[in-house]
Order: C-alpha cells, then structure tokens, then sequence
C-alpha cells in the first residue's frame, strides 16, 4: 500500500521542475542498485528486507517501492547488470578466425569459472527458488543468461559449418550440448553445496579441455583448423 500511495503522488510531479518521472531517474535507481548489492552482500538475499536495502541505499521505502515492486526482483536485477558485461566479454571471445578448439577452450574456461562464483551459484539458487511462484523470473533469467549465451555459440557454430570444418545438422542443440559438457558437473557441485570453494583454475582447465575433445570428436571435419 505505501508503494502504491507514493506512486500516485509521484505522478502529480512527473516532469515538474524537469524532474524525471517517478521511477525512471536512472542516477536514483543506480544508487539503489549500489546499496543493495552493499547489503545483499554483507547480510545475505534471505537475511536482508527491502527496509535494509532502503536504509542502505539511503531512499525512502516509498521510493524503494517505484523503482522495484519486491526483493525478489530488485536482486535479478543486479545480476541483469553483472551478467548482461560477462556474456558480453565471454561472447567476445568466439573469435572465428582462430582456431576452433583453441577458441572453445578458452570461451568455456571462461565461461565454467565465472558460473561456478559464489555470486553467480547464489543468484542461480534464488531464481530457482522463486520460479515457482514467479515464473517471469525464471524466464527472464533463461532466456538472457543461458540462452544468450547458447545462441552465440550456435551462431559461432554456424560460421564453421557454412565453412566446413565442422558437420552439425542443428548448431543450437551443439551449442547446448557444449555448455553441459564441458562442466562436468562443476557447476551442480557448486549448486548443491557439494563443493564449496571455487574449483582450481588448473582443474576447469583440465574439465573443459575434455569436454572440448569430445565435442570436437562428435562434429569436426577433416577441414577443421
């Protein structure tokens, strides 16, 4: 109820003195963001209220309550920003004019070390812990996360077929299986609690090194670089 009374307030000062409209200050909501990644960070998701986040983030509750309707969301959207930059860097790397295991095996290296984070395994245990009950969350965070990730490969993928160094008759499931295999279980370990520290670096290079093999065994030609 306070959100919304705040929010209809705010609409009577849209634009007023060139204020941006309630909601849409992007320097407040960034000092939002800041604060609760302080305090999700120092207190933990389940240990910290949206009154935590507004007292850190130095906002009134009200204002909290425009920019993010619950924690829930307010928590996915730090990890949009965090995410959204590592597929970008990770994507970077599917040089096509390197050769193709030398590429693959740098992009999952990568891409296995930056899942298994503590704040990558915390983020992925709290959207599937809320999925049930907010399967926009769930969806929104397949689809720009994994997806993404999978239709970059499937296109880097594509490259190499039109070029034929690789025989895939359906480069998105290729790309799926890659990102599986070359975890070898890394990440559930991670997930479940299993493994509680970041894996050695010489160990997910050993893990995606052979994942990596077994791929380029099931699809590459005899043109493959």
């Amino acid at each position: 109820m306070e959100g919304s009374q705040f929010t209809k307030s705010e609409r009577k000062e849209e634009r007023r003195g060139g204020r941006p409209a309630a909601g849409t200050d992007p320097a407040k909501r960034r000092q939002i963001l800041e604060g609760a990644g302080r305090i999700f960070s120092e207190l933990g998701f389940d240990a910290t209220s949206m009154s935590d986040v507004a007292r850190v983030a130095q906002v009134s509750k009200a204002t909290l309550y425009v920019y993010f309707q619950d924690k829930e969301h307010l928590f996915t959207a730090i990890c949009a920003e965090k995410r959204d930059r590592n597929i970008a860097e990770k994507i970077g790397l599917l040089d096509v004019d390197k050769p193709i295991a030398d590429v693959l095996t740098l992009f999952c290296v990568e891409l296995l070390t930056t899942m298994a984070t503590p704040f990558v395994i915390a983020a992925h245990r709290i959207v599937i812990g809320v999925a049930e009950r907010m399967p926009e969350i769930g969806s929104e965070f397949y689809e720009a996360g994994p997806v993404r990730v999978m239709n970059a490969v499937a296109n880097y993928l594509d490259h190499h077929v039109a070029a034929g160094r690789l025989d895939i008759p359906d480069t998105k499931l290729a790309a799926a299986q890659l990102c599986e295999v070359v975890q070898g279980g890394m990440v559930k370990s991670r997930l479940y609690g299993v493994l509680n520290d970041m894996p050695p670096r010489e160990q997910v290079e050993k893990t995606v090194a052979s994942g990596v093999r077994l791929f380029m065994k099931g699809y590459a030609t005899n043109n493959a670089a």
